[in-house]
């Protein structure tokens, strides 16, 4: 199956761009997801731990299931001041 992954912020400049799609295999969830994007960019590894991810628009737990087509946004925490 493929999704369509967007990436926000922080997790976007470290890979490069905004936007990846990524085959997974059936029945992957968001953090086999995230898994494969941190061996894909390295950049992203340390990032990992701290990132919300939303399911077409829905935030989600990491244990979530992935189906074909579905758009993943992973999102860093917001810095303020």
């Amino acid at each position: 199956m493929k999704v369509q992954v967007r990436l926000f912020a922080a997790l976007r400049e470290a890979a490069g761009t905004a936007q990846v799609q990524q085959e997974l295999s059936p029945q992957a969830t968001v953090q086999d997801l995230m898994n494969l994007l941190a061996t894909r960019y390295p950049a992203l590894r340390s990032q990992m731990s701290a990132v919300r991810a939303a399911v077409n628009r829905q935030y989600v737990s990491l244990q979530a299931e992935l189906r074909d087509g579905d758009e993943v946004a992973l999102v860093p925490p917001v810095g303020g001041g």
